[in-house]
C-alpha cells in the first residue's frame, strides 16, 4: 500500500445512527422549544454532570464563549499569565475581554504551562493564570493552585481537550475556579458546536447562566451585559445521544494510541507521549516529536504524509505568541520561550479516531518508521 485512496484526516466527527437522531428531532418538532434552556439542555446539563463527576454545568454555543464568558464571570482584567502553546481561541478570548496575555514557557514532559516559570512573570496587575490541559493531559494543578493562593490569583482552565478525564482520583475539571470544555465537531465527545464551562458552586453557575443569556435574569431585569452564548436544543439533543457511545469511543481511541506507542517503540528520533499525570486519559490526540536522529525534518516528514494522502496536522504551530497580534509583547519573544518554540517545530499530531482502522494505522506508521 503506498497511498491511501481517501485522505486520512488527523480526526473523524464521531456521529450516532440517524435513524437513532430521528426520535429527537420529533420531540424538538412537537414542542416547537430550539433554544432558551429547553428540556433537552437542562438534561444534558445534569448527564454531563453525573458522568463527568462535577458538581456545576453551563451550556455554551461553543468553547470560545465559553472562555471569554468565564473571565468575565470571574471579573479578570489587567494581565493573565498563559501558555503559547494552544489554540489561538486561548489567548484571543482574553483580547477580547481587553486583558494583556504574558506568555510564559511550557514544561518539556507534558508540554504544559510550567509552574516552575509561572512566579517570575507574576507583577501588581497579574490577576489570573489561564492554563490549558494540552493533548487532554493534566497542567500541573497542584503547583499552579499554590502559587495562585500565594498570590491571590484566579485559576482557569481550557480544557477543550479534557473530556473525561480523571486526576487525583476524580474529574481534572474540578481544579481552578472554573474550567471550560469544548464539544466541536473535532473533539471527544462533540455536539456539532458547543461548550461548556465547569463551575464549583451554585452562585458561581448562576452568574454564568445570567452572562450566556445577555444578562437576564427575568424578562424586565438585566444584571449583566451578557452575550448570546446558550446551547441550541438541536446540540443539546445530539449531546444526550452522543453520551450514550462515548465510553466505546474512548476505548477505540486507547487501542489505536497503544498500536501507534508499540510500533514507534524503536524508531530512532520519533519521541511519543506518555501518559502522565492522569488517572483516566480520553486519547484526544496522538503527537510525536520528530527529534534530532530521525532522517527527515518535521516538516518533510509532514509534507511526505500528505502526499500519501495523510492529513496529519501541525498542534500547535505557529505558536500563539508569533501571531501578529501578540508577537510585539515583551513575553512573545522567542528567548523567553525555548521550550514551546522547540516543541513547535517538533511537533506533528498523527490521526487518531475510533473508526480508524488498523491498517490505516499500519499504513501511517510504514510512512514514518521506514
Amino acid at each position: 500500500m503506498t497511498n491511501s485512496n481517501e485522505p486520512i484526516y488527523v480526526t473523524k466527527p464521531v456521529l450516532p445512527p440517524l435513524e437513532e437522531f430521528l426520535p429527537y428531532l420529533q420531540q424538538i418538532w412537537d414542542s416547537k422549544i430550539l433554544t432558551n434552556g429547553g428540556p433537552f439542555h437542562q438534561q444534558l446539563e445534569q448527564a454531563l454532570c453525573d458522568y463527568l463527576g462535577v458538581k456545576h454545568i453551563s451550556l455554551f454555543t461553543n468553547g470560545t464563549i465559553g472562555l471569554v464568558t468565564a473571565l468575565q464571570a470571574l471579573r479578570i482584567n489587567g494581565e493573565v499569565i498563559t501558555t503559547p502553546y494552544s489554540f489561538a481561541a486561548t489567548a484571543h478570548s482574553l483580547l477580547w475581554n481587553g486583558i494583556k496575555p504574558v506568555f510564559v514557557d511550557i514544561d518539556p514532559d507534558t508540554l504544559n504551562l510550567d509552574p516552575a516559570r509561572i512566579e517570575a512573570a507574576i507583577t501588581p496587575s497579574t490577576t489570573a493564570i489561564l492554563a490549558v490541559h494540552v493533548y487532554g493531559h493534566p497542567c500541573d494543578v497542584d503547583a499552579i493552585q499554590k502559587i495562585a493562593d500565594n498570590y491571590n490569583l484566579k485559576v482557569i482552565y481550557d480544557a477543550a481537550h479534557a473530556f473525561g478525564v480523571q486526576y487525583h482520583s476524580g474529574s481534572v475539571l474540578n481544579h481552578g475556579d472554573l474550567s471550560v470544555l469544548s464539544f466541536h465537531a473535532t473533539k471527544v465527545f462533540n455536539t456539532f458546536e458547543g461548550g461548556a464551562i465547569v463551575s464549583p458552586d451554585a452562585k458561581t453557575k448562576l452568574r454564568i447562566d445570567h452572562l450566556k443569556n445577555f444578562g437576564f435574569v427575568d424578562e424586565v431585569t438585566v444584571v449583566a451585559p451578557g452575550i448570546n452564548g446558550k446551547m441550541s436544543e438541536f446540540n443539546a439533543a445530539l449531546g444526550m445521544l452522543q453520551l450514550k457511545g462515548i465510553d466505546h469511543a474512548l476505548q477505540q481511541r486507547k487501542i489505536i494510541d497503544a498500536r501507534y506507542r508499540q510500533a514507534f517503540a524503536g524508531v530512532e528520533g520519533i519521541r511519543c507521549f506518555s501518559a502522565v499525570n492522569e488517572d483516566v486519559a480520553n486519547f484526544a490526540y496522538f503527537p510525536i516529536l520528530v527529534q534530532p536522529g530521525y532522517m527527515q525534518s518535521r516538516d518533510e516528514l509532514y509534507h511526505k504524509l500528505r502526499e500519501h494522502n495523510v492529513i496529519a496536522r501541525r498542534y500547535f504551530y505557529p505558536l500563539i505568541s508569533d501571531f501578529p497580534m501578540y508577537r510585539t509583547l515583551p513575553s512573545a519573544a522567542h528567548t523567553n520561550l525555548p521550550v514551546a518554540k522547540r516543541v513547535a517545530e517538533q511537533v506533528i499530531c498523527l490521526p487518531i479516531y475510533p473508526d480508524l482502522t488498523f491498517s490505516l494505522v499500519d499504513f501511517i506508521v510504514s510512512l514514518i518508521a521506514r
